[in-house]
């Protein structure tokens, strides 16, 4: 007897291929998930390690490092000065600190261009990508990670007086300072890089912004930041500059909260603001709201100064968030 082979029927055929796209319809939001688990524990291990980065240089100065120094624009940030202890001594040891990150001396060396692990959250697409800064600043990389810069106040260059929260130009605070309770105020949180913002506008004054429609009647006089390609977004940008809104956070508004303005080109930008670029001015003051914000779904994650990691929701009191950044308001937050 010859034996003949039976092939598939094109209706088997139709039904073995339906059953395979239900089955990847059904398999793939788990591997998303699995992703993503993997990407924010890994973000949560980079807040844990910049913590411990943050306690062992108060052990060795004695104190916290400043949120920049008030001699000019360029200052170097909290994260150039804890690169050391993130194993990272080789590349501090390229840095000139008595020098702007962007004089042409530290330039030279490239370290703006580096890439640091413990700045990036993998959740964020943009994260490895390179910042075009123009022909004065060159390649730089953008920081998925602020230090808290208190709620809204930053500087008076005048009176040298520094915001309400752990991180200023020229603060130098240590562990006492933190009056709240290290468990009770945020030292670092999360950003997203190439952030739409816009910077040095007419002075707002020191009441708190309580609504995103504000910033609208700021805007005439300002520089902007922002645009439809990644690089005409100039918020957390450039990991080695000391100014609030490239490496830092307020808590204006609580996390995740979009701040719609309405640009001149008609689009609508969800932004970030600072009054006035820190060491630009002898005379005006700064203020800034400058959101947390990140990729991870309905929250935040964040290191309080007694180096725990934890993640805020969305959801927040504004009132208790407020409270989280400062370092001596004595308020009582009891579980949050």
């Amino acid at each position: 007897m010859s034996g003949s082979r039976r092939g598939f029927s094109l209706i088997e055929l139709m039904v073995v291929t339906a059953v395979s796209g239900v089955l990847m319809s059904l398999a793939l939001p788990a591997i998303q998930q699995a992703r993503e688990a993997s990407r924010a524990a890994a973000c949560r291990n980079n807040l844990k390690q910049i913590g411990l980065a943050l306690h062992n240089y108060e052990s060795a100065h004695g104190r916290f490092p400043p949120g920049s120094i008030p001699s000019g624009a360029g200052s170097w940030s909290v994260h150039g000065r804890l690169l050391p202890f993130l194993d990272q001594a080789n590349v501090y040891d390229r840095i000139q600190f008595e020098y702007q990150w962007d004089d042409p001396l530290n330039l030279a060396v490239g370290v703006q261009q580096l890439s640091i692990p413990s700045y990036q959250c993998g959740s964020d697409p943009n994260s490895s990508s390179l910042c075009d800064a123009g022909p004065e600043e060159g390649l730089v990389r953008p920081v998925n990670y602020g230090f808290s810069f208190g709620t809204w106040f930053i500087f008076d260059p005048r009176t040298r007086q520094g915001s309400d929260g752990p991180f200023f130009p020229g603060s130098s605070l240590g562990s006492s300072a933190i009056a709240d309770g290290l468990s009770n105020t945020l030292a670092i949180s999360e950003v997203k890089t190439f952030q739409p913002m816009f910077v040095n506008s007419v002075d707002p004054g020191p009441a708190v912004p309580t609504s995103p429609n504000q910033f609208a009647a700021w805007a005439g006089a300002a520089s902007f930041e922002l645009g439809p390609n990644l690089n005409d977004n100039g918020g957390h940008t450039e990991w080695c500059d000391g100014n609030v809104h490239d490496t830092g956070f307020t808590t204006v508004f609580t996390p995740n909260r979009i701040v719609e303005y309405v640009h001149s080109d008609g689009r609508t930008y969800d932004i970030d603001f600072n009054s006035r670029q820190e060491g630009s001015s002898p005379t005006q003051r700064t203020y800034a709201a400058i959101t947390s914000r990140s990729f991870h779904p309905g929250l935040v994650n964040t290191t309080l100064f007694d180096g725990s990691v934890r993640s805020i929701q969305d959801g927040i009191a504004p009132e208790v968030w407020r409270a989280l950044g400062t370092r001596c308001g004595q308020e009582r937050l009891g579980e949050f």
